[in-house]
C-alpha cells in the first residue's frame, strides 16, 4: 500500500490520477468515507472519516448511533449520509470533493437516495471489500482498475480507516454497557457467549460465511444454538 506520509510529493499526482479514473471535475482533495458496523442486532453504529490532501484529517471524524429497528445496512447507510449532509447544508459547511461508501451497489444506491432527497449532486463511489470492486452511480458493472493502482490504494486506506473507527466506537459502547445484544434473548446464550461473539467477530455479518458446525465450534455452543444465532444476523 502507498505510504502517504513518506510520499508527500506524490499526493498531487495521486489525486489527479483518482480524478481521471473517476471522471471527476477536479482532484478530490477532501474525501469523506462512511462505514456501517453492527453486533447483536441492536448495536448498529456508523463512522465518517475524512482525508484532506491524501492524509487523515482526524479532527473532522464523526461517529453515529444508528436508529434502525433491525440489522439493515442499506437503511443505516441511508440514515447516516442524510444526517451528515443535512447538517453540513444547515451549517453551510464545506462539502467534500468525493464521498466514499463502504459496500456495493446496494449501499451506494441507499446513499444516493439521501443525496437526492437533499438535492445534492456530490461525486460518490462505493468500494466493496470482497473483491475490492469500485461501483459508480448509473453503472451496472464495477469499474475495472488495477489492483496495485495508487488511486485504488488510497480509497482502500480510507475505507479501512472508516471501518477501524466504527469498530472502535462500537467497542466503546459495548464496554460502557449502552446496548444489550439481541443474542442474549436466545435460550442457552449467556453473557460469556456474547462476549465471545464480540471478541472473535469484528462484524456480525462475518458469521454468515461460517457453517453451523464451524460457528458452533468457534463459540463453544451447540449446533442448534449456532443456527439460532445465524437466524438473527
Amino acid at each position: 500500500m502507498l505510504n502517504i506520509e513518506k510520499r508527500k510529493d506524490y499526493i498531487p499526482k495521486l489525486l489527479n490520477e483518482l480524478k481521471d479514473i473517476l471522471n471527476l471535475k477536479k482532484p478530490p482533495r477532501l474525501i469523506e468515507a462512511f462505514d456501517i458496523s453492527h453486533l447483536g442486532g441492536t448495536d448498529t453504529v456508523a463512522s465518517m472519516v475524512v482525508f484532506k490532501d491524501g492524509r487523515p484529517f482526524k479532527s473532522a471524524y464523526r461517529k453515529y448511533n444508528i436508529n434502525v429497528d433491525k440489522v439493515d445496512d442499506f437503511e443505516s447507510m441511508r440514515e447516516v449520509v442524510f444526517r451528515r449532509y443535512k447538517r453540513q447544508l444547515n451549517e453551510k459547511n464545506t462539502l467534500p470533493d468525493l464521498v466514499l461508501i463502504d459496500g456495493g451497489k446496494g449501499q451506494l444506491s441507499a446513499a444516493l437516495e439521501s443525496l437526492e432527497e437533499l438535492k445534492l449532486d456530490l461525486p460518490i463511489v462505493a468500494l466493496a471489500k470482497r473483491l475490492e470492486e469500485l461501483f459508480l452511480p448509473e453503472q451496472k458493472d464495477s469499474l475495472r482498475i488495477a489492483k496495485n493502482s495508487p488511486a485504488l490504494n488510497i480509497l482502500k486506506q480510507l475505507r479501512d480507516e472508516a471501518h477501524r473507527f466504527a469498530i472502535t466506537f462500537q467497542r466503546q459502547k459495548r464496554t460502557k454497557g449502552i446496548a444489550k445484544s439481541k443474542f442474549e434473548d436466545i435460550p442457552g446464550v449467556g453473557k460469556k457467549t456474547v462476549e465471545k461473539i464480540y471478541k472473535r467477530f469484528q462484524n456480525i455479518s462475518d458469521m454468515k460465511d461460517l457453517s453451523d458446525k464451524a460457528l458452533s465450534y468457534k463459540l463453544g455452543v451447540s449446533r442448534k444454538i449456532a443456527i439460532e444465532i445465524k437466524k438473527i444476523i
